[in-house]
């Protein structure tokens, strides 16, 4: 009996989509069906460069199409927020189970997939960071919030990042005012003598975005009180380090029937 789980990938040429076709490659359990790409329509995945130890697996521009080809369990996403929403909805309607790595979501989006996870009986995971130690900062900050109100969120990533803040920012911004009584923090006559130096405001913290490059993806959370501040921070140094996330969160989407953001929720 094959107890692989078969997988597509769209996305496969991006710095995450590269790693995540070496992860389903090299993992045992699991089997790369197809990948879609935005052209090389008709061509095998072994005739692009980079990726010629890669076996008897189509492109496909078209996910329908692809979805209608195969017999797949996941569609593990890792394209831009408005691909990824179409990609996300239409694997659910196919009845394959999406996991979803790419940021910059809104509220109605994830209204509207819960909804659609509900009404399939299928299981769907987006995570703003598939980073293991990155939920563990985000984990962490929330734990920290509910002794330090006043807190301060700073996240840096590559100069080619399209969405400021990043997702993890708003996702640990998130969980952090699940536990802290909404604050406007600063002095209360501050004024910015420069638009924007504060930063972004959410429920009175601050978050600020770095854009250099040389950064891959990082992010520090500084809270502070009476003679004392405490600082959680994680680095990701090379697109490697979300590989261990997207593994579990396949696994763990193969037993769900429900919808689920951010991997905390789903780590035991």
């Amino acid at each position: 009996m094959d107890n692989k789980v078969k997988i597509i990938i769209a996305g496969p040429r991006g710095r995450m989509g590269s790693e995540a076709v070496k992860l389903v490659n090299t993992t045992e359990h699991f089997e790369l069906l197809a990948v879609i790409d935005h052209k090389h329509e008709g061509q095998m995945l072994s005739d692009l460069e980079g990726f010629h130890h890669i076996n008897n697996v189509p492109i496909y521009t078209d996910l329908e199409k692809c979805l209608q080809s195969t017999n797949s369990d996941v569609l593990i996403d890792l394209t831009t927020p408005e691909v990824g929403m179409y990609h996300a909805k239409t694997a659910l309607h196919y009845h394959v189970r999406p996991v979803v790595g790419t940021t910059g979501f809104t509220p109605s989006d994830l209204a509207e997939l819960e909804r659609l996870c509900q009404e399939k009986n299928l299981g769907c995971i987006i995570a703003p960071n598939f980073a293991i130690g990155a939920v563990l900062m985000m984990k962490f900050s929330q734990i920290a919030a509910q002794y330090f109100n006043d807190v301060e969120i700073i996240e840096m990533h590559h100069d080619q990042k399209l969405d400021a803040p990043s997702g993890t920012a708003v996702k640990t911004a998130e969980m952090i005012s699940a536990v802290r009584e909404s604050k406007k923090q600063g002095h209360p006559n501050e004024k910015e003598t420069l638009a924007g130096a504060r930063g972004a405001d959410y429920t009175g913290m601050h978050i600020h975005s770095v854009r250099l490059p040389g950064l891959v993806a990082h992010q520090q959370v500084l809270f502070g009180s009476e003679g004392q501040t405490l600082t959680i921070r994680h680095d990701s140094y090379n697109r490697g380090s979300f590989m261990s996330g997207v593994k579990v969160a396949v696994e763990k989407v193969m037993k769900l029937n429900t919808f689920v953001y951010g991997l905390e929720n789903i780590l035991e």
